[in-house]
């Protein structure tokens, strides 16, 4: 279908998400978010895509929501609809893989959109935000919780009530960001290994990526049973029999995601 605020394309396996709003540096409105969502979803129902990225220009991911579309809201205008609602839950219920390649500005929603993601791969140029107390309001997308998650509470206070950046090597130190890449080959760099993933077992893929949502959400007991039972289960996959008789037979195996 055609977008207006995106760009989806396919690298082979790896379907690619580019946010596209230059001029206002792809400031988050809900069109875009309901675009990337579609995107999304339809790249969840494409048997052939094993993984996503999304990402945005050299100069900004996304610098933050649309302000100028805010200003004037009232309690009602965002509380009726749910804003920040049902639209950002598609991200993080896509059951593939999800890479946010950041590199530029990734600030207030820009910042939260790249942690909704299942892990962030910063080029060098890359500035982490939450700048939203400057605008007399707090994050409502997952700063205040995703954040303390990936890096800490102190660093998360620390950003959140200073407004101050974090830069891609802060970032990677703190545990927000998997790996930093020179701007150059951040797209290619994050593609290739989008699609490294992709060419394993999905069904093995969507267990892994629950599995370590799971730690998120239960006490350690009862993550680790939940782990040992999907392992348990993977057993019924013909894909784990085929993986196994590979190695055992010394060549490369051809997942049939079954």
């Amino acid at each position: 279908m055609p977008y207006q605020f995106i760009i989806a394309d396919k690298h082979g396996k790896v379907g690619l998400i580019t946010l596209n709003r230059p001029q206002q540096l792809n400031a988050l409105c809900d069109a875009l978010i309901d675009e990337l969502g579609a995107a999304l979803a339809a790249f969840e129902a494409d048997e052939t895509v094993g993984s996503m990225v999304i990402t945005g220009s050299p100069k900004a991911f996304a610098a933050g929501a649309d302000i100028t579309a805010m200003k004037d809201w009232s309690y009602m205008d965002v509380y009726q609809p749910d804003y920040l609602g049902p639209n950002w839950a598609r991200i993080r219920n896509c059951r593939k893989p999800v890479i946010a390649a950041v590199a530029g500005y990734a600030l207030g929603g820009g910042c939260e959109l790249a942690m909704s993601c299942d892990m962030i791969f910063a080029a060098d140029t890359a500035k982490f935000g939450q700048p939203e107390i400057k605008l007399g309001v707090l994050p409502g997308a997952g700063g205040t919780q995703r954040l303390p998650r990936a890096i800490g509470k102190a660093k998360a206070m620390d950003m959140c009530l200073t407004a101050r950046m974090m830069d891609a090597k802060e970032a990677e130190q703190a545990g927000l960001v998997a790996r930093v890449i020179a701007a150059d080959q951040l797209i290619e760099e994050t593609l290739a290994a989008a699609e490294t993933i992709a060419g394993y077992s999905l069904p093995v893929i969507m267990m892994i990526k629950e599995a370590i949502n799971r730690a998120y959400e239960m006490p350690l007991g009862e993550g680790l049973l939940y782990e040992r039972r999907v392992f348990q289960a993977a057993f019924a996959l013909a894909d784990r029999k085929e993986g196994m008789a590979a190695f055992v037979e010394k060549r490369q195996p051809a997942f049939k995601n079954r």
